[in-house]
């Protein structure tokens, strides 16, 4: 356990200091590719532990450049989901880029309208009922109709930057859960809200409110060819 945690912290570290030279040209052909390699091998050793290395590099990559632009508040943390997994696993990781520890990976759930396991539909619209991808900043909590609440600043014009007038926030739910799993075999869904386990809700939510960085990744052409951030950091590799 102690080897799997060194390696863990050793990775973090380095993906982090990577991220600075990636981020100069804002442009991986670019940039040497040789750390990606050096991922694939120490991640392999606590694969389930976390994202995988091509989403890990985008989401810090991404992450160093809001950095950079002080579009971050709080820069010592960072919320992943991953919506190229299918709900019924655990898909949303908030990392400690300070210490390099995992704080939390848990369950979190997509829109009803983005579909049934798998979330494969994506919208910016008010009403549409479906997940937005791409790069958030968190906001301010409050308290509302779920609860112990945290409001969501979306900042990719065009493909979530409605999330506030679409009252896009992160709250608990009960329908985010194993037993709704074992029952469904999936997770029910939101109306379009990042919605996580309600015993994890609020300690999730005061450690990445106020200004910390959110990735939620979706495989989807429609976000990855117009993506503001993605096309200055990085090409995603597809399939």
């Amino acid at each position: 356990m102690l080897r799997k945690k060194t390696v863990l912290i050793l990775l973090l570290l380095f993906m982090v200091s990577a991220t600075n030279e990636w981020c100069v040209a804002f442009n991986v052909k670019n940039n040497p590719s040789i750390h990606i390699d050096t991922f694939k091998i120490t991640h392999s050793e606590n694969a389930s532990e976390l994202p995988s290395p091509d989403l890990l590099q985008t989401a810090l990559s991404g992450y160093e450049l809001l950095k950079r632009e002080h579009t971050i508040n709080r820069p010592e943390v960072i919320t992943i989901i991953d919506f190229s997994l299918p709900s019924n696993q655990q898909r949303l990781w908030v990392l400690d880029l300070v210490e390099g520890k995992i704080l939390f990976h848990c369950l979190v759930s997509h829109g009803r309208n983005s579909g049934e396991v798998m979330a494969e539909n994506f919208s910016n619209k008010p009403g549409s009922y479906a997940s937005s991808p791409g790069f958030y900043t968190t906001g301010e909590t409050y308290f509302g109709k779920h609860g112990f609440s945290l409001r969501l600043n979306g900042i990719e014009s065009g493909i979530n930057d409605k999330a506030r007038e679409r009252a896009i926030v992160i709250h608990g739910a009960d329908y985010v859960s194993p037993v709704f799993i074992e029952k469904y075999g999936r997770l029910g869904r939101s109306l379009g809200c990042p919605a996580v386990p309600e015993e994890l809700s609020r300690e999730i939510i005061e450690t990445i409110k106020d200004g910390t960085c959110l990735f939620v990744y979706a495989p989807s052409e429609s976000y990855l060819s117009k993506s503001p951030v993605i096309s200055r950091i990085t090409s995603v590799k597809k399939g």
